[in-house]
């Protein structure tokens, strides 16, 4: 899930955004004047934004990156698909 709020909302209520944060995983987006919003995530999701990015992709490194950010709801988990027949002919040559 994810929370939108103004900079005055987030300074008066920091410990409890900060929790949620920490606690709960959400993203916290913050508009401030001047179109320059900002957004506070754990370090744990920020951890695993960068070994994602860092490892090559098809890597064992990125498969569990990319889990741990699946997990989190950050991407979309990959479509389940059906095995049958019609699945195995496309590989038939």
């Amino acid at each position: 899930m994810t929370v939108a709020l103004t900079q005055s909302d987030f300074r008066s209520h920091l410990k409890k955004y900060l929790d949620q944060v920490n606690d709960d995983d959400e993203t916290v987006y913050i508009a401030r004047s001047n179109n320059r919003s900002v957004v506070v995530i754990s370090q744990e999701k920020m951890d695993w934004y960068e070994r994602a990015l860092r490892a090559k992709e098809g890597s064992l490194e990125y498969a569990v990156a990319r889990d741990q950010l699946i997990k989190r709801h950050v991407l979309p988990d990959n479509e389940i698909v059906e095995s049958d027949d019609h699945y195995w002919d496309q590989f038939k040559t």
